[in-house]
């Protein structure tokens, strides 16, 4: 074997994939009077070092090891110059490529210091990988976090995946791992290999891989985020000046697998751009305002719905590329519907691939198990007390209000985050530094979320869902509270439907379900919530929780539906919940279309089209939601008839009064106090034929009577119909 300049030790170091700073070795290094290029290249039988100035000026490198360690040893006193190595594999095929050796450091010390103090919010413009040009040369940079690894390096379909080829340059003090690596191109597959703390070699993929694959494939892909023109200024600069709060919002919550799917291609699901063709028209045309999308981001596992997330910056690949999603949300925007994504910070899977002991070590995640694991998940909970992690959180969130002009976050399991003893039992929990159960480090966490969600991004919301009585969820920070735009009333939720499910015979009984939430509906900003968690897990449809044969059944949930809609708060309503889903959600199955032919599934979808319509056209419905300015109780006594009456009202005014009758039973006749005199047109009735109701009602409207009933002056009597909502205002 040729004798070279390269200590033994250091050549041993390499072949095994240990050495700890290859930046000191590989490349151009002076050695004495001489310079030296070293090169390991195991897939080359040959390399020739070729001055990128005079390519007539070459250096044959010598194979100094038969696994591939190459080292030109230049002419003495030659000065440094720019050079290109030409190599010839085994089999005699030729290339040219630029040393990733021979190029200095990437990142730089502001870039180092704001990571470390956890306030570098652009921070996926710096992680992950970049395509780029580095002194006039094309390629792509790759950065990691992984401070206790002994050694990572780039591997990838471009050096047959042998971690000893590209190691890379540790920044000290920092942990943070980097190298330019010269024309790796946009599609190219790679991971990060990993010998951990102990020794331990792991394939991770890219934390901040903007795009990879999915299932038993784990790879991240270098991809350009670049060249997206966006269309959506004018939906831009409308959000950016909206108070959300007195804006209506009407969610429709979906879970792109399982909306629609094409039966006759093997059950797939459906691309977003056939998305785009087809649910925002739909979206549209049943007049909600906002998409919800249960979690887009990058998933292993199918049936975790999104909500175990391995790429957090990556939207998943299962239904096309990075750039087709932007093409959706440039779409929605277009055709004026926000778009909501479900973003996952509570928890994180344990997949060998992602973010769990990501350098041997628990980086992401807290050591101990009684802060560390969400049993009940079977995932990993990230250290919300350590900067870089705080920083890869709000950053993310931030990555996705910029990059793909994202309209709202809901932050799952706020619950989770808030208390250490969540879903745990005496002793198996570790008490904060006051001894109180409170998750400070995830409170401040999620105070700077919003804070410099709201400062960076004017317009977006953010929204929680979070299921105790923490007090402040949706008031500013400033304010003492955790600073969310809104909060799911899971307590209206709850109530509602356990209300909704008894027997009407029963539910005198229980007419404060009905009213209870009007106690605190005015506490927070809440968004009203019938999701995909109350139609899972033998929980069955809603249409199925209703009592009664299937008129009433159907009858029940348009009564229901319409008091979602006349009660305070934002709404939102899972996918199929629209035309009356008869069985529960399946996440790898398509929602029952064909029951939309059906004349009560198709009443009850023109309902909730009809619902969104009237609660975008009067701002009773929603200008007050936050304030008790904005409701008032007409009768909430009669629960021997299980009626209950109130009024919504605008800041300009404009009253609506509402009755509902939850009996099967007819109430002709029956008289409510109005706050003014004239006639009252019927803007809704649940009742309706066109909706699959008996057609009981008050033909179009009443006039007032000058009658004095319940504290009111005026009074109107209506007829009732049996498990029905009316809707009224005064023209």
């Amino acid at each position: 074997m040729p004798k070279s300049t390269v200590p033994p030790e250091e050549l041993a170091a390499f072949l095994e994939a240990s050495h700890a700073d290859p930046f000191h070795t590989l490349g151009m290094r002076p050695t004495g009077d001489f310079l030296a290029v070293r090169v390991f290249r195991p897939d080359a039988a040959s390399v020739t070092v070729v001055d990128a100035g005079n390519r007539a000026r070459k250096f044959e490198a010598v194979k100094i090891h038969p696994e591939g360690f190459f080292e030109a040893v230049l002419p003495k006193n030659t000065a440094e110059f720019s050079y290109i190595l030409c190599l010839k594999s085994h089999d005699g095929q030729e290339w040219e490529t630029r040393d990733p050796y021979s190029f200095g450091r990437i990142l730089g010390d502001t870039d180092v210091y704001l990571h470390a103090e956890g306030n570098h919010w652009d921070l996926y413009q710096k992680f992950g990988a970049h395509l780029t040009k580095v002194d006039g040369v094309e390629g792509t940079v790759f950065c990691v976090w992984a401070p206790n690894a002994q050694r990572v390096s780039v591997v990838g379909d471009f050096n047959n995946w042998d971690g000893r080829v590209h190691p890379m340059r540790k920044l000290l003090g920092s942990g943070i791992w980097e190298i330019f690596l010269p024309g790796i191109q946009e599609g190219a597959h790679y991971k990060f290999e990993v010998k951990g703390y102990h020794g331990e070699i792991c394939l991770k993929s890219d934390p901040f891989a903007f795009y990879g694959q999915h299932g038993q494939q784990t790879a991240s892909i270098v991809y350009d985020l670049g060249r997206f023109a966006w269309s959506d200024q004018s939906w831009m600069k409308y959000r950016a000046s909206q108070e959300w709060t007195k804006k209506p919002i009407s969610i429709y919550e979906v879970h792109l697998a399982s909306w629609q799917r094409v039966a006759e291609e093997d059950n797939r699901p459906l691309s977003y751009i056939e998305l785009s063709q087809r649910l925002i028209p739909y979206c549209l045309e049943m007049g909600f305002t906002h998409l919800e999308l249960m979690p887009v981001a990058e998933h292993p596992y199918d049936g975790s719905w999104g909500y175990q997330v391995a790429g957090y910056y990556a939207p998943t690949s299962r239904f096309g590329n990075p750039d087709e999603f932007r093409h959706f949300v440039d779409s929605c925007h277009q055709a004026g519907i926000g778009v909501i994504l479900d973003w996952v910070p509570a928890h994180f899977p344990k997949d060998v691939h992602g973010l769990a002991m990501f350098d041997g070590t628990h980086l992401y995640e807290h050591a101990d198990p009684r802060q560390g694991e969400h049993r009940d998940w079977g995932t990993y909970i990230f250290n919300y007390g350590r900067n870089e992690v705080r920083n890869f959180l709000i950053a993310n969130a931030l990555f996705w209000f910029d990059q793909y002009h994202i309209d709202g976050l809901r932050v799952d399991a706020v619950a989770s985050m808030l208390y250490l003893d969540y879903s745990r039992e005496g002793g198996e929990w570790v008490p904060n530094c006051f001894g109180g159960r409170e998750n400070l480090d995830a409170i401040y966490f999620l105070k700077r979320f919003n804070e410099v969600s709201y400062e960076r991004f004017p317009g977006i919301i953010t929204i929680a869902e979070e299921s105790t009585a923490w007090p402040g969820v949706s008031r500013p920070t400033y304010l003492g509270g955790l600073g969310f735009g809104f909060k799911w009333n899971m307590g209206w939720m709850h109530d509602s439907l356990d209300y909704m499910s008894l027997d009407p015979i029963h539910r005198r009984y229980h007419q404060g379900s009905v009213t209870f939430s009007l106690l605190y509906a005015f506490h927070e900003h809440f968004i009203l919530v019938l999701s995909h968690d109350e139609v899972v897990h033998g929980k069955g449809a809603l249409l199925g929780k209703m009592p009664g044969d299937m008129w009433q059944k159907f009858a029940n949930l348009r009564m229901f539906y319409a008091l979602m809609w006349a009660h305070p708060g934002k709404k939102l309503l899972f996918q199929g919940g629209e035309f009356g889903q008869w069985e529960e959600w399946r996440y790898n199955q398509s929602l029952d279309w064909h029951l939309k032919q059906f004349p009560l599934h198709a009443g009850l979808s023109r309902l909730v089209q009809h619902l969104n319509h009237i609660y975008k056209e009067y701002p009773a419905f929603y200008e007050l939601d936050d304030t008790n300015d904005g409701f008032e109780w007409i009768d909430f006594h009669d629960s021997d008839n299980s009626i209950v009456a109130f009024l919504r009202k605008s800041a300009g005014g404009q009253s609506l009064v509402f009755a509902m009758n939850a009996t099967p039973v007819v109430r002709a006749g029956y008289r409510i106090g109005v706050p003014k005199e004239g006639h009252y047109r019927e803007i809704l009735n649940t009742d309706a034929e066109a909706y699959g109701g008996s057609d009981g009602g008050n033909m179009g409207g009443v006039h007032s009577e000058p009658t004095p009933w319940q504290s009111r002056g005026h009074s109107i009597q209506i007829n009732l119909p049996p498990l029905a909502l009316l809707a009224f205002v005064a023209d």
